[in-house]
């Protein structure tokens, strides 16, 4: 009886992650057909077969629209698992990827290099590095720098809700410092800000994304590993230390995974909101499961579909128009959500 039940189990997630993995191939195949230039379903099945005999649309798919598949991919896949880890290992169901700082850190090192953009002119002449990498390296090493002041912080800290506290606070403060920033710089440097709050997933190059997509795959894979300590966080931190679970080590290799996914993705596309605060909710809603060993597999499909769909959107196939891909996810997401909470009462967190 136990061993029937088992095997029917097994068999409806391995029908359910089918199903999800063919749902994000379509949703892939969209994001490179649909945009300001639609291409055929017919044409692209031609590009992956290498008989593709038009040129234009081969170099469209090749330099443009599989580049940006893959960061939407990505990005989606790597904010879904790190708001999944932050929910968990902070048990509150509001907390998403960035919550301890690292968008705000990567937001002020960005800054830095816009508002000084005239004096740091002479310097990216002379070193011959591009204006891009330098704003993915100064988000980077600001996202860094507030992780190691966080990172020290839970050393001393027992409490996960006064870390939760403290990285907030961190936010806050960076906030304020972009705030002055903000308040003495020129217009168009305001401007240029802005537009990279708004995030974007079609601007990465393959050269970025053979520097990107390691770190993503290797983040995730390692996310995998802290399913067993994350479903142990979900019995309470005390409970979790009688099952042997060394609280700070495990705490600190999960800051430490969710600042790659989260930080990454944000030096390369900026800050890409809902994502990461959302699908964690709408996988256990589904899904209706708590297990993070189903969980970690079953988020990184659906924030990728998500993110691969309303990107799809942002473009607004067949006009030259590409709309902000934070409003989209906003503005879609956020209804989708409140429709799942009313039609499904039973929200399987086990906070």
């Amino acid at each position: 009886m136990i061993e029937s039940h088992l095997d029917e189990s097994k068999k409806k997630w391995r029908l359910i992650f089918i199903a999800l993995i063919l749902v994000l191939g379509v949703a892939f195949i969209l994001s490179i057909s649909l945009g300001s230039v639609n291409i055929p379903f017919g044409s692209i099945i031609d590009y992956f077969i290498g008989q593709s005999e038009n040129q234009i649309w081969t170099n469209i798919i090749e330099n443009f629209r599989i580049p940006k598949a893959l960061t939407a991919l990505l990005a989606g896949s790597a904010l879904a698992v790190s708001g999944l880890q932050m929910q968990t290992l902070f048990r509150n169901p509001l907390a998403g990827p960035f919550i301890l700082g690292i968008s705000s850190g990567a937001g002020l090192g960005v800054a830095l290099v816009i508002f000084l953009g005239v004096w740091l002119g002479g310097f990216i002449e002379m070193t011959g590095i591009g204006r891009s990498w330098l704003l993915v390296g100064a988000s980077g090493l600001g996202s860094f720098i507030v992780l190691s002041i966080v990172l020290i912080a839970s050393f001393r800290i027992r409490s996960g809700v006064s870390l939760l506290i403290i990285g907030l606070m961190f936010g806050s403060a960076v906030s304020a410092l972009v705030s002055i920033l903000q308040y003495f710089s020129q217009a168009e440097n305001i401007q240029a800000y802005v537009i990279w709050s708004f995030g974007s997933l079609g601007s990465l190059s393959w050269e970025e994304l053979r520097i990107l997509m390691p770190v993503i795959v290797l983040s995730l894979a390692a996310s995998f590993l802290l399913s067993k300590p994350l479903n142990a966080l979900l019995l309470g931190e005390n409970y979790a230390e009688s099952l042997g679970l060394n609280l700070k080590s495990a705490r600190m290799l999960i800051i430490i995974n969710t600042s790659l996914l989260a930080g990454s993705v944000t030096a390369f596309c900026g800050p890409i909101a809902f994502i990461g605060l959302a699908v964690p909710h709408i996988s256990r809603m589904l899904f209706n499961t708590g297990n993070h060993l189903l969980l970690t597999p079953l988020v990184i499909l659906v924030g990728g579909i998500l993110l691969l769909l309303f990107d799809t959107l942002a473009q607004l196939p067949g006009l030259q128009e590409t709309l902000p891909i934070n409003a989209v996810t906003s503005l879609f997401g956020a209804p989708f959500v409140i429709w799942l909470i009313l039609r499904k009462a039973n929200l399987n967190y086990r906070f």
